[in-house]
């Protein structure tokens, strides 16, 4: 009996033993073969990183005598960042950002380095490297270091409305930088491997993968850095000599299209972008302020009508200093030329009766002298040269950010009458831009062929070398003829004025043009803009220069 009762206690506990067993053997199948792509998981989410392989952003270079020289740098810093799951000591961590990070430090360390179940907190930036090191040697859990780059700007100030600035996100804002900030950007890279405790990437491991990332272009501008600088400092004495308000100033390469300099006044310093307290200072207003240019358009009437063939420069009319268009009086600002003058003497004088009897004659009308009649085939031909040859009113496509179009309104429509475009053939009822303005007389002196503008020469390869960027072909717009002649109006008409402030053997054009500020949707009697256009080299025109001054009671 008693040896029965020991047999049945074996069979028992053999029993017992083969059930736990067969749990177990059933809890581990179900842990490693039912849940083991759920324990994969936490284990990767655990000990494998993805980390961002930041891109560097594409330096920029201007031309000093056909060399590129640079002007927008990179200098490397550090982000700190925290991944609070792995952080053990943050109190430590907090205390030592505060200490060496210093005013770069975030404020509010304590709930970042805390804030999980984030990975990734970053602590502070632009931090240098030997600050990142003096962190890193502490080697405390959870802290992560990522090497990147800021914005530096070796020629100070120069440019500065052509470049623009790279924001705290890395994100190109104005200029250059905004308009061609995917190139300049790259692509960022991907590190995607096993780390230590530290968060410190193993160098062996199957989980493994790097994909480089794609620095951006640098880019080589067509600004020549000579000519920029001094451009800079004759629109700030120009506009603090006449008590403007503003300035701009463009110089072009007229064979080429190529603008060698653009600046404004006031100005600021890319590097200090985040003290400006007036957002206005960061527009390009060469390309983002359209108005109304005034009496330069009238080089742009000659040329339309010489092109025609409806006047030749030592044409005639008479002029009464009145001229009457609709019902609408349209007067010159110099009285007294009166009688019968040449279309060169009315240029050279600024005469608005002048350039709307030129534009009735586009039509095919004549009337007598103190009326003019601007027909629908007058504004067509006016529209044509205007709008679709010089690109008037009409976006230039250069890669500055806020560029705007302007406003030159079509003949068909109700606003496209015949008052609007007499005043448009001496500069008013339009707005365009003074880059739209600089491009179209570049193709009025070249020989008449329009380039769209440039700024951009080319790139500089990782290896340094300069590769320019293919030349465009331009297109004509204006015969050669045309050009000639117009060409030689300029000329005189600056002559006739201001030949004895030239130097001799210089061929040298330009005109004036002032026009009323619109001030609470009027035209006001005090504001002005002052604006001047030409053209200089030693037998044909090198540069055209275009300058405009704004302001409440210029000293003009």
């Amino acid at each position: 009996m008693q040896r029965s009762n020991t047999h049945s206690r074996v069979r028992l506990l053999t029993y017992l033993c083969m059930g736990v067993m067969a749990l177990f053997v059933v809890r581990l199948f179900y842990l490693q073969i039912i849940q083991h792509g759920k324990y994969v998981e936490m284990a990767e989410a655990e000990q494998v990183k993805t980390l961002m392989i930041p891109a560097q952003r594409g330096e920029i270079y201007a031309l000093d005598e056909g060399t590129p020289v640079p002007i927008v740098l990179n200098q490397d810093v550090y982000t700190v960042f925290a991944d609070p799951v792995s952080v053990a000591e943050p109190d430590k961590i907090v205390s030592l950002v505060k200490k060496v990070a210093g005013g770069e430090a975030r404020s509010n360390l304590g709930k970042l380095v805390r804030a999980k179940p984030s990975r990734y907190e970053i602590l502070a930036t632009d931090v240098t490297r030997k600050q990142a090191q003096l962190m890193k040697d502490e080697n405390l859990a959870g802290l992560g270091f990522q090497k990147t780059t800021r914005r530096v700007y070796p020629e100070g100030k120069l440019a500065s409305q052509i470049l623009g600035f790279v924001n705290n996100d890395g994100i190109g804002q104005y200029g250059i930088e905004q308009g061609l900030n995917k190139e300049l950007t790259g692509k960022s890279g991907v590190l995607k491997s096993v780390t230590d405790i530290s968060n410190v990437p193993l160098t062996i491991g199957d989980k493994n993968v790097k994909k480089p990332a794609k620095d951006g272009k640098n880019v080589v501008l067509t600004i020549d850095r000579n000519i920029q600088a001094y451009a800079q400092q004759a629109i700030a004495r120009q506009v603090q000599k006449l008590g403007g308000t503003g300035g701009s100033v463009i110089v072009m390469e007229p064979q080429t299209g190529k603008v060698l300099a653009m600046a404004n006044y006031p100005t600021y310093s890319p590097a200090d972008y985040n003290k400006v307290t007036n957002a206005a200072a960061f527009d390009n207003a060469v390309v983002t302020s359209p108005y109304e240019p005034g009496s330069v358009m009238k080089t742009f009437t000659a040329a339309t009508a010489i092109d025609r063939g409806v006047i030749e420069p030592t044409s005639t009319y008479t002029n009464t200093d009145h001229i009457n268009v609709d019902g609408s009086i349209i007067s010159n600002a110099s009285l007294g030329q009166t009688g019968v003058i040449t279309f060169q003497h009315a240029l050279n004088w600024s005469l608005n009766t002048g350039y709307v009897t030129v534009a009735e004659r586009l039509g095919g009308l004549n009337d007598p002298p103190g009326k003019a009649d601007i027909n629908r085939k007058a504004r067509d031909i006016i529209y044509d040269y205007f709008y679709k040859r010089f690109k008037l009113g009409q976006m230039t496509g250069i890669p500055l950010a806020g560029e705007q179009p302007g406003v030159i309104v079509p003949p068909n429509e109700v606003q496209g009458n015949a008052v609007r475009y007499s005043n448009m053939t001496f500069g008013q009822g339009l707005d365009v831009t003074m880059l739209q303005v600089a491009s179209g007389f570049c193709a009025m002196v070249n020989g008449g062929i329009y380039h769209a503008p440039s700024i951009v020469a080319g790139e500089m390869s990782p290896d340094g070398t300069f590769e320019r960027a293919s030349a465009k072909s331009g297109s004509r717009i204006i015969s050669a003829e045309t050009s000639r002649k117009t060409t030689e109006m300029v000329h005189k008409a600056r002559k006739a004025f201001f030949a004895g402030t030239d130097l001799p053997g210089y061929y040298i054009g330009g005109k004036t043009g002032t026009s009323q500020n619109i001030v609470n949707g009027k035209y006001s009697d005090t504001a002005f803009t002052a604006t001047y256009l030409g053209f200089g080299g030693d037998t044909t025109p090198r540069y055209v220069i275009m300058v405009r001054v704004l302001g409440d009671g210029l000293s003009l």
